[in-house]
């Protein structure tokens, strides 16, 4: 009869009603809030580091820049900022290879 008993109790438990107060609803709104604001930022940063959308953003940053740089219709101050970054890079890559050699020889 015990058993019997214990099912009634557990059966009128889950029947109660829940008692929420406009604090309670107030700061579960919050934490929902707060939930998918996350999971945004969360979504955000693995688009960021996701290795094959650098690669694409470095190719697509790259070609832009040679556009600029040798389009004759590109804005001016653009053209000659493409070829300032073009050169130096091309600077950069002889020092390096002439230090190489330097090194060898």
């Amino acid at each position: 009869m015990s058993d019997q008993t214990t099912k009634k109790d557990d059966a009128t438990d889950d029947q109660k009603p829940a008692i929420t107060t406009p604090r309670m609803v107030e700061a579960e709104s919050e934490v929902a809030r707060t939930r998918a604001e996350l999971a945004a930022t969360v979504d955000a940063l693995a688009d960021r580091l996701d290795p094959r959308a650098q690669a694409k953003s470095a190719v697509d940053g790259t070609k832009r820049l040679w556009s600029d740089a040798t389009t004759k219709d590109a804005d001016p101050h653009r053209q000659k900022r493409a070829r300032a970054v073009i050169g130096g890079a091309v600077a950069v890559v002889a020092l390096l290879a002439a230090a190489g050699l330097r090194r060898k020889g």
